[in-house]
């Protein structure tokens, strides 16, 4: 499976398959908001649990999984140890289960979800607040572009851990977290000049 949102949904025809869109982006939004609103490992763990049961229903594949979670484990070890130095056992355990279960969730969204219709129900449910100066193409758009880039900065620390490994140099932070935070910012800036060389996301400046 791809690591780009583009390469991710998985034809199936499993209930998850046959939620609408809609349905699944307020699911993800609720849960997503629970995480913010209810705090603590309990709560964090019993989301993790949800999420978990997602997968198993969406039947995205063991090996799909384990690729996916493969590519978080440098993410999550990092979290989980600044977060143990700074604040204790419990809050490390939360925020590596509620990280876990958000980017589980995201791709249960988008491995049961075609891209197209991602976008045409996000640009049809923003459509109404265009009076309010919200440009529905471009807030799909960006969501769109949230979404292929957690799979692919999880990819990114992957092959930064591999050279680290490759250049007997996995003991030091520093051979992962600067290559990693390059490529990444690198990465960013690319997409931007990407689509600002097709016209996207230009403001008309004064008097154009």
């Amino acid at each position: 499976m791809s690591a780009g949102l583009l390469g991710l949904h998985r034809p199936g025809s499993t209930w998850l398959h046959r939620t609408p869109p809609g349905a699944k982006l307020a699911g993800l939004a609720l849960l997503g908001t629970s995480s913010v609103l209810l705090r603590g490992p309990a709560a964090a763990l019993a989301l993790l649990a949800l999420a978990g049961l997602l997968v198993v229903c969406s039947r995205m594949g063991v090996r799909s999984l384990l690729r996916s979670l493969r590519r978080l484990l440098l993410v999550v070890v990092l979290l989980g140890g600044w977060q143990l130095w700074q604040q204790g056992a419990a809050r490390a355990v939360e925020s590596v289960a509620e990280l876990v279960a958000l980017v589980l969730l995201a791709t249960v969204l988008t491995v049961t979800t075609p891209v197209d219709a991602l976008l045409q129900t996000l640009t049809r449910l923003l459509r109404p607040l265009r009076p309010l100066g919200v440009d529905a193409d471009q807030v799909a758009l960006a969501f769109t572009l949230v979404l292929r880039a957690v799979p692919a900065t999880m990819e990114i620390a992957e092959e930064t851990r591999q050279a680290a490994l490759a250049r007997g140099l996995q003991r030091d932070p520093r051979a992962r977290l600067v290559p990693l935070v390059l490529r990444v910012v690198g990465r960013a800036r690319a997409t931007g000049e990407a689509l600002h060389a097709r016209g996207i996301g230009d403001q008309p400046g004064p008097g154009r």
